[in-house]
């Protein structure tokens, strides 16, 4: 008697898989679009198998960070503590890059996820393998700020973003705007910023985050010979 074909069997699923597939799912079509019942549809399972996985869509959201913060690479052995501490926040704007929704989630969490506890609990020990007194350390994790972890938090949105899209309208807004505030229009003609490289929204591109990143590596090296202390 000839034999049934077999179904062929399907992959299990998995609280990894699902956030993997959540975070592939962002990065194709948007963090907007995300959903718990569409994401059930691109792994083929009714959207209550996902909850056996994942409580609710902030437990995902949370999930979907750890994956891209886990992913950030770790320390060059032997490289000295500024070199170290650039490398990772580098390595953490490029996990940024390749996931362009996440510094949006990101700031969107009310409290840091245990990965992203590892890799702040990374930089500090990075710090003080240096050499870097406790104060110190405090004070430079505190004037990093956001870039820690690959991004500049930016005041406003990025004026271009609701800027007219008609040409004639534009130059008009910019001539209104030259009159009113001359030197902050100034500066917004003047430089032009890689679009391409910009995490989030704004002027954080490439050049902008590496020229911040290494001022404040310059000023935490020179206090850091001199002794530096917060307290007399």
């Amino acid at each position: 008697m000839p034999q049934q074909p077999q179904e062929p069997r399907r992959t299990p699923l998995s609280r990894d898989r699902v956030l993997r597939a959540a975070v592939a799912f962002a990065d194709d079509a948007g963090i907007e679009a995300l959903s718990m019942r569409k994401l059930a549809q691109e792994l083929g399972v009714v959207p209550m198998a996902l909850y056996k996985h994942v409580a609710n869509k902030e437990e995902l959201l949370d999930g979907m960070v750890e994956v891209v913060v886990a992913g950030i690479a770790g320390q060059v052995p032997g490289s000295d503590w500024k070199s170290a501490v650039r490398g990772r926040i580098l390595g953490a704007r490029g996990a940024l890059l390749a996931h362009t929704w996440a510094a949006q989630v990101i700031r969107s969490r009310t409290s840091p996820t245990p990965a992203v506890l590892a890799y702040l609990d990374s930089v500090i020990g990075t710090f003080r393998a240096g050499g870097f007194s406790t104060d110190l350390t405090h004070h430079a994790m505190h004037a990093l700020g956001s870039r820690v972890l690959g991004f500049t938090e930016e005041l406003f949105d990025d004026p271009a973003d609701t800027a007219p899209q008609d040409e004639r309208a534009q130059a008009a807004a910019y001539e209104v705007m030259a009159r009113r505030y001359p030197h902050v229009t100034e500066l917004a003609r003047a430089v032009a910023h890689d679009r391409r490289s910009v995490v989030g929204q704004g002027c954080d591109d490439q050049f902008e985050f590496e020229f911040a990143l290494d001022l404040l590596l310059d000023g935490f090296e020179r206090l850091h010979g001199q002794g530096w202390k917060s307290t007399p």
